[in-house]
């Protein structure tokens, strides 16, 4: 099994949903869900795991719950 750690900025309360990787290695999450009740860090989970093709038990936000800036975990397979 192999770990991935992503940095990332996410964007909750935008029109799209959508994840991608910027030139200097980090990601960007768009989320259509509001930063409220966990609605955003669940929407984030589940975008992560539909991109790298796991599921949704294998990706864990490791820093930055409260925060734009998070640090997720991506467990996979090999």
């Amino acid at each position: 099994m192999s770990t991935t750690t992503l940095q990332l900025k996410a964007k909750p309360g935008s029109s799209r949903s959508e994840l991608v990787q910027e030139a200097d290695g980090t990601w960007t999450a768009w989320l259509k869900s509001p930063p409220v009740d966990g609605k955003a860090n669940a929407e984030l989970i589940a975008l992560v795991a539909k991109h790298f093709g796991c599921a949704k038990s294998s990706v864990s936000i490791h820093s930055g719950g409260g925060s734009r800036f998070k640090r997720v975990r991506v467990e996979m397979r090999d």
